[in-house]
């Protein structure tokens, strides 16, 4: 899909020739002397179009205007929640009619988040996956064009998301895949064409060189399988070597049954998901190509499927770890924290300025965030921070949660260093406190996205995220003269 900025006030607007002419309009709204703003003025004072947030009025062929269809969107006080509301209402309302150009236009000048999220959210609605159907529908809209009445204003906010809408896609096509069509075999040849992007390299290990490293936990997790095991490596190459990277480990589990605590049949084909946070990295990945920013990046994935066989590890075995440390493995479904633990000891090599890991990891995130917010761990209060506010800059939300020492106490056993369980209670920060072992010698944060990766029932289907999350918030480490 196409986006263009173009600077465009209403009476403009009224001269597009499109198939959609969508018009935010938030509560603050004055309207000026032309056709456009006449005959919202009269929708409003009629009360065609409410004032309630996300109504909307349809007009077919109006007089005056050279669009085919207008329909108004109120945003009421335009915070990001009702644009986005507003927008995937307005997108629901024309999808049927299959339209191939649509020009969003602000009534007001917005700023770098509500373009963010009105494009982010267009994109969203007009989303088809259509890799595995053998007559898919393919997705209609080609081109938007977003009218803003200073398009030099917000030509980087828009850059930006333009790159961030590529990025999740990307993610949301690997995550969408049945896990026959994305093994980690197809996640490794996803990353090598990603090299072939301005200032992306990519090298995928195999198993052979991972033992070589020693990554006890994640061959263990693999040995049930006869897909091999990938540890794919992405660098993006943006400012002098000098500059530590930051470096993004994402979860590749390609399908989880569980392993030999095999989880229940309903609702198992989801585990397709699992490897959401590896898609989030390539996703990532994506963008920085397309935005060439003076930073430096790590993308590490280490993917594989989890299943049971009779080489899958065993509840009770012990392993060890590419730290040297030793795993008793009391639940083979608590297998996402063993593939991370060796990644993120192979991250100390890069002596990086921040080490964030993404992961499906924890049913127990779910039951704490829903599907609103992902988990958020860290103990480092500059990437707190900066977490944060890259949180609230994509609206992509995450909320901070607690690694006090005394949540470890449930790790401990007579037979290794550390289990990789504790017990049903916070299990979430558990699962934290266990990779935090393998993190002490860089900034750490973790992100469980268990609950925001992926929707489920009759919207079953991979969100893309934290992937505007993330690029928000590796953004953050540019030089501030770059």
């Amino acid at each position: 899909m196409n986006f263009e900025l173009l600077t465009l006030d209403l009476a403009k607007a009224g001269h597009e020739k499109c198939d959609v002419l969508l018009v935010l309009l938030p509560a603050t709204f004055k309207p000026g002397k032309n056709p456009l703003s006449d005959l919202i003025a009269k929708a409003l004072k009629s009360g065609d179009l409410a004032d309630k947030p996300a109504s909307l009025l349809d007009i077919y062929r109006p007089a005056e205007l050279a669009c085919s269809r207008l329909v108004l969107v109120q945003l009421g006080d335009a915070k990001a929640g009702n644009i986005r509301k507003g927008v995937q209402a307005a997108m629901a309302l024309i999808k049927a009619a299959k339209p191939k150009k649509i020009t969003l236009c602000f009534a007001q000048a917005p700023d770098g988040q509500a373009l963010h999220v009105a494009m982010t959210s267009l994109a969203e609605a007009s989303y088809v996956y259509a890799t595995t159907l053998s007559k898919p529908e393919a997705r209609t809209l080609a081109g938007v064009r977003v009218g803003v009445p200073d398009r030099a204003a917000l030509l980087a906010s828009f850059a930006h998301t333009v790159a961030a809408v590529s990025g999740i896609e990307l993610a949301k096509e690997w995550a969408n895949r049945p896990a026959n069509h994305a093994t980690p075999s197809h996640l490794a040849r996803a990353a090598l064409a990603l090299a072939k992007l301005p200032r992306i390299k990519c090298e995928v290990h195999n198993h052979k060189a991972v033992e070589k490293l020693g990554m006890g936990a994640f061959m263990a997790v693999a040995q049930g399988s006869a897909e091999p095991l990938k540890f794919i490596e992405l660098h993006y190459k943006g400012a002098p070597k000098t500059q530590p990277p930051v470096v993004l480990v994402g979860k590749g589990i390609t399908f989880d049954s569980g392993g030999i605590s095999i989880k229940p049949a309903a609702e198992m084909d989801e585990m397709k998901y699992d490897m959401c946070g590896a898609a989030s990295v390539l996703g990532v990945f994506k963008a920085l190509a397309e935005l060439q920013p003076a930073i430096n990046v790590v993308g590490l994935i280490p993917s594989c499927e989890n299943l049971p066989s009779s080489r899958a590890v065993k509840p009770g075995d012990v392993v060890t770890s590419m730290s040297g440390q030793t795993i008793e493995i009391l639940n083979t479904d608590a297998e996402g924290r063993l593939l991370l633990c060796d990644a993120l000891t192979y991250a100390e090599r890069f002596k990086p300025q921040a080490v964030l890991d993404i992961a499906t990891l924890t049913g127990a995130c779910v039951i704490a965030l829903g599907g609103v917010r992902s988990g958020f761990f860290s103990t480092d209060e500059a990437m707190l921070a900066a977490v944060a506010r890259a949180s609230e800059a994509s609206q992509d939300l995450c909320w901070p949660m607690p690694l006090d020492d005394d949540y470890a106490e449930g790790l401990k056993t007579s037979y290794a260093d550390v289990a990789n369980v504790a017990g049903r209670p916070g299990g979430a920060i558990t699962a934290a406190k266990f990779l935090q072992r393998f993190a002490g010698k860089y900034p750490w944060g973790h992100l469980d996205i268990a609950g925001t990766g992926w929707k489920s029932g009759s919207a079953k289907g991979a969100t893309g995220r934290p992937v505007g999350l993330l690029l928000h918030y590796v953004l953050s480490f540019q030089p501030s003269a770059a």
